[in-house]
């Protein structure tokens, strides 16, 4: 693994995991069940067309094997609001394949900013990784997650707490780090 999929791995290591933004991460990430694809294309529909692939592939995978799947596409989207318009399509397309209710994208991209935030809100970089991507799950994984763990509503406050507590400042030494191992 190289270039933006070794990038992203240790973003899912050192933040996601090490920072405990995601509970429910470790488990997969350490049965190497995460699959990290890169759709290096500068083409939206290629982008499509792997998303597709990508969620066929993960249905047609046992959870045993493939958990969840990182589409990471530093060439598309690099703009923060292109990739969210392009959120709603994505779904779209999911919807159109009949996979609504059974896989779910969740969004991460390098200058993710929440609704009513300042841009440079410690709270955005929960959600923000080091190349635009598109995060395929499994809803019967997510439910299975939410049901084993205590109080899963308090996850967000706590991120952003954690985050606000680090300081922009340590997050992007942490992220430049990454770049630089």
């Amino acid at each position: 693994m190289t270039g933006p999929l070794l990038h992203t791995r240790r973003w899912v290591e050192q933040i996601v995991i090490g920072l405990n933004l995601c509970p429910f991460a470790a488990k997969p990430h350490k049965l190497g069940r995460v699959r990290y694809v890169l759709e290096d294309s500068g083409e939206l529909q290629q982008l499509n067309d792997r998303l597709l692939y990508e969620a066929r592939y993960l249905l047609a995978s046992s959870p045993k094997t493939v958990e969840t799947t990182l589409i990471v596409h530093p060439k598309l989207l690099t703009d923060f609001q292109n990739y969210l318009d392009y959120l709603w399509a994505a779904e779209e397309l999911l919807r159109q394949q009949q996979m609504e209710g059974i896989l779910q994208i969740a969004s991460f991209h390098p200058d993710y900013q929440f609704a009513g935030t300042d841009a440079e809100a410690a709270s955005n970089y929960t959600n923000r990784s080091p190349y635009p991507m598109l995060h395929l799950l499994r809803e019967e994984s997510i439910e299975t997650a939410l049901e084993e763990y205590g109080n899963p509503d308090d996850i967000p406050r706590q991120n952003i707490a954690r985050m606000e507590g680090l300081g922009v400042r340590a997050i992007k030494n942490r992220l430049q780090n990454l770049k630089e191992e």
